[in-house]
């Protein structure tokens, strides 16, 4: 897949991930009710939002770590009641779709595989 594609479905898990995590930690299925402080945990997330976004390769790279952690959550939290398992099935799907395409794009875009497909284009 070209980096381009990468970065869109990147961009796209990302952001569907924060909001994922809001809407279950404020209304979906809280901790406690009316919300709880587990909504913080969108701040890593919101913290690789704008070098995703703008296609910053170190952000790729590190974001690569910090998702399974999110991941873990998501595969622990499968054994909540409903609707909260099915919210942790969700953050699981995403997590492992950001990570595959993460992991991609910071593969495509290495200084190595871009010098050599400069060399093979000229």
């Amino acid at each position: 897949m070209k980096p381009k594609t990468l970065a869109l479905i990147a961009s796209i898990t990302l952001v569907a991930l924060i909001a994922l995590c809001l809407a279950w930690e404020t209304l979906l299925a809280p901790l406690r009710p009316g919300g709880s402080w587990m909504t913080l945990k969108v701040l890593p997330l919101m913290g690789a939002l704008f070098g995703i976004l703008r296609g910053t390769r170190y952000t790729y790279q590190w974001s690569s770590m910090m998702i399974l952690l999110y991941l873990t959550e998501g595969v622990v939290r499968t054994n909540d009641a409903a609707p909260g398992n099915a919210l942790a099935l969700a953050e699981a799907v995403l997590s492992v779709i950001f990570f595959i395409v993460v992991v991609l794009y910071a593969r495509n875009t290495a200084p190595s595989r871009l010098a050599q497909a400069a060399r093979k284009d000229a």
